[in-house]
């Protein structure tokens, strides 16, 4: 029987693993930290649910309900208010909601009448012929205007990626958006003309896809796969080398601070980038992984602070609030998390959380908790209003967060591909490769899943047709 081996247990790979262990096949999780779930960190305290990584998952394909189903979470499974759809974008130093239909968005004060005209204009813009990369900020100054680009994507940009859109590739990093220039010559006729089409493919856009969370946060999710997987998850294990073999694949691993190794038919690598640049792979073919730590993952801060209802003048109804650079403030966006979903907060209080850090900030990120609390709360004080001291307060530092799919990114891609072409059985997956949000990172997870047993299916079908 074909066996998998899982490396890292962040929820790409919990979710591959879960639905190889449906399909009847071995399967092991080696996880090098104590805990599984990645950045997915839900905490419970002093009648506050805190979320440290991501917030929602957005439901953007078919595949991630239907996990949730097939993992037994559809009665845990917690929809927004509908109060949560605004979104503010801070201008003039202070949030103003995002328009959400066209005539919204020209009769909203986010933008003046130059950008709104840009806007009119840009179905007469030509397409980019000359084949050259652009990035985020070049795109959007040749298609729209440099207003939008400071006051609009700068924002969009640091509260997805904690980016810089001078170094985002358009293709790379905003794929939808080079495509339908692409298509159709213009974002305007692709969002129209697009939509019949998406539909038809069961996809939906990111910023209409259903959100959802778990009663007890989305640590539920990784807890759950964690449960259903049992002893197939190896907590605290360590793989530093990769051997290819004529059955399959020897790992060597660091467990319990002893060295061993195990076979296994077929390998995902469901890790970081920058650890993948750290294993030492031999197989047949010369391959080398160090080039991938070039790739840059900047550190941030999620900063949780709780607060009483009546120390925050701004109502806090909505998703949140994104900050361009231009506004002059530390923290990247925060997210109203307590007007999200219910139960997120003790009665009579609410939950904001910030970000601090990305590529705007770097050095910021590394501060003291006290510091972040600190320089966190004297932004949200000229942006919401807010006075007093928080009632709850925690912070945790990720290092290297989120990796950035700069200009170039695509020769990483390319080279993932050529290894697993040259290395038969090594598989990688993840949101190094497949898109940074949670739910790409859920469809990668299921899409791996696919690939590998369609692999496992398709060795065991040509070893039972070998003569004994």
């Amino acid at each position: 029987m074909p066996s998998v081996a899982i490396i890292g247990a962040g929820i790409t790979g919990l979710t591959a693993a879960f639905y190889l262990k449906k399909r009847g096949l071995a399967v092991t999780v080696y996880e090098a930290g104590a805990r599984t779930g990645g950045v997915i960190q839900s905490l419970r305290r002093d009648g506050y649910v805190a979320e440290f990584g991501p917030n929602t998952i957005l439901e953007t394909s078919p595949k991630i309900g239907q996990l949730v189903k097939d993992a037994g979470l559809s009665a845990r499974r917690l929809d927004p208010s509908p109060a949560a759809e605004a979104r503010y974008v801070v201008r003039y130093k202070r949030p103003i909601a995002m328009p959400g239909s066209p005539l919204g968005f020209f009769t909203t004060g986010l933008f003046t009448a130059k950008a709104k005209l840009a806007v009119l204009r840009e179905p007469f813009v030509p397409r980019r012929t000359d084949g050259k990369e652009e990035s985020i900020a070049e795109f959007v100054v040749r298609r729209l205007n440099q207003e939008f680009l400071d006051h609009a994507i700068d924002a969009l940009v640091a509260g997805v990626y904690a980016g810089d859109p001078h170094k985002l590739s358009v293709p790379q990093a905003f794929p939808k958006l080079a495509q339908l220039e692409a298509r159709y010559g213009s974002l305007i006729k692709g969002q129209i003309f697009g939509a019949r089409e998406r539909k038809q493919r069961g996809e939906i856009a990111k910023d209409r896809a259903p959100k959802f969370s778990f009663d007890d946060g989305l640590q539920v999710l990784p807890d759950t796969l964690s449960e259903r997987l049992g002893d197939a998850v190896r907590l605290k294990t360590m793989v530093t080398g990769l051997t290819q073999t004529a059955s399959g694949w020897t790992l060597e691993l660091r467990e319990n601070g002893q060295e061993k190794s195990v076979e296994h038919t077929a390998v995902v690598y469901a890790g970081t980038a920058h650890k993948l640049a750290e294993l030492n792979l031999e197989t047949t073919a010369p391959l080398d992984l160090a080039v991938f730590s070039e790739i840059r993952y900047p550190p941030v801060a999620s900063v949780v602070l709780g607060f009483r209802r009546e120390d925050v003048a701004h109502p806090c109804e909505g998703f949140g609030m994104l900050i361009p650079k231009v506004e002059g403030f530390k923290i990247l966006g925060t997210i109203f998390s307590s007007s999200l979903f219910p139960n997120r907060a003790p009665a009579g209080h609410l939950t904001l959380t910030s970000y601090v850090g990305g590529e705007r900030y770097p050095e910021l990120a590394a501060r003291p908790p006290e510091e972040l609390v600190a320089l966190t709360c004297e932004d949200l004080r000229v942006l919401l209003g807010v006075k007093g001291k928080p009632t709850f307060a925690h912070s945790v530092l990720y290092p290297k967060a989120i990796p950035q799919y700069n200009v170039g990114y695509g020769r990483y891609r390319g080279l993932l591909t050529e290894i697993e072409a040259k290395a038969r059985g090594l598989f990688f997956a993840g949101h190094y490769r497949d898109g940074v949000s949670l739910s790409d990172s859920l469809v990668s997870g299921c899409n791996i899943a696919e690939r590998v047993g369609e692999y496992c299916q398709h060795l065991h079908l040509k070893g039972a047709s070998l003569p004994a």
